[in-house]
């Protein structure tokens, strides 16, 4: 009789703990197969590319070939010209996306302090955010030079006000009834800002750190463009200028593969930093 009861009452828990134990399998799974799938795309869409310029259905002149970037590629990997340029992008990109992203963040959060000045200073950050950052390049350059500094800066200016909007929006959407069971039980206003407002901000926060991240590069590259001797960008504006189209993708490939690795770092940072929003949870609805 007890080992019946035994069997029992353990039976309900295995039932339960099948499915958990087979999920992190069948993710496994998926994301095995979702990369296959991506793989194939790539190499599938490459082949049709080599195979139009083969039979000159289109211009290898105009787009460049497969054959011809692998070409440009291995020449700008052996001479080391393109790890040079790869990493000048990346630290002003990575510098930029920083300072610009922290600040105005901090900024932003700040405003939730004083609704009264956040409405003072309202007009001026729309008026700012609604000028192309773009615009700035030429001030950038004569302000702070032709070197890596005017870079960062640019990449500042179109990372910072992107940053500063989201936090701020994310602030004053912050949880009133949440707010107000904090301050019903003695919270004081600075601690009802790191207890209740700043976590609740911190989802739209890295979610706008995915937006920065292109934003940094499009900085860097463009102060690149207007002046520079080494970059990423220096390298396509240098290329296109001698209508080398395979190194112009050489260079654009590789701003591809800084954004997508820069992507996955702040898919990594969101993942420690905010584990209770998870899109891809075991608890996501399957229809």
């Amino acid at each position: 009789m007890n080992n019946i009861n035994a069997r029992l009452d353990t039976t309900p828990a295995s039932i339960v703990t099948a499915p958990a134990a087979r999920q992190p399998i069948r993710r496994m799974g998926e994301t095995s197969i979702r990369i296959a799938i991506q793989v194939a795309i790539v190499v599938v869409l490459l082949v049709l590319w080599q195979y139009a310029v083969d039979r000159k259905w289109v211009s290898a002149f105009l787009v460049g070939s497969p054959l011809g970037i692998l070409e440009s590629l291995h020449k700008a990997v052996t001479s080391g010209s393109l790890w040079v340029d790869t990493l000048t992008t990346l630290v002003e990109a990575i510098a930029g996306f920083l300072i610009g992203s922290v600040s105005g963040s901090v900024v932003g959060l700040s405003l939730w302090y004083s609704p009264f000045f956040a409405r003072v200073v309202e007009p001026f950050i729309v008026a700012i955010n609604s000028v192309p950052k773009i615009a700035f390049a030429p001030l950038v350059i004569l302000w702070f030079g032709t070197g890596m500094i005017s870079k960062v800066a640019l990449a500042v200016a179109l990372t910072a006000i992107v940053a500063l909007i989201a936090a701020y929006q994310a602030a004053k959407d912050a949880d009133p009834d949440l707010q107000s069971l904090a301050l019903a039980m003695g919270a004081t206003k600075h601690q009802l800002f790191f207890k209740v407002v700043v976590p609740s901000t911190l989802p739209a926060i890295i979610a706008t750190t995915r937006i920065n991240i292109g934003f940094g590069l499009v900085g860097a590259v463009v102060g690149e463009f207007i002046s520079s001797s080494q970059g990423l960008g220096h390298l396509v504006f240098e290329a296109s200028s001698f209508y080398d189209l395979n190194t112009v993708w050489v260079g654009l490939f590789s701003l591809m593969l800084i954004g997508f690795l820069l992507y996955y770092v702040v898919d990594y940072l969101e993942r420690v930093l905010v584990p209770w929003k998870q899109t891809d949870s075991v608890q996501r609805v399957r229809v």
